[in-house]
């Protein structure tokens, strides 16, 4: 998910994707740990989308 199309979300929105993107990403490294993934670069992208949601919704609560 880019930066710019996470900015568009509200913050209920965000935190219902947040929670999405970690179940997602739990799933993949199971996964991953029982049999390698086809694209293992899928772990990487996922888990900078859960840093990404993470950091707007932190920055929405300091402001």
């Amino acid at each position: 998910m880019k930066q710019s199309e996470i900015k568009e979300l509200s913050t209920a929105e965000l935190q219902e994707k947040l929670s999405e993107t970690k179940k997602s990403y739990s799933d993949l490294k199971m996964a991953h740990a029982i049999s390698p993934l086809e694209n293992p670069i899928q772990l990487r992208a996922v888990r900078r989308s859960v840093a990404r949601i993470a950091t707007e919704l932190t920055k929405r609560e300091i402001q």
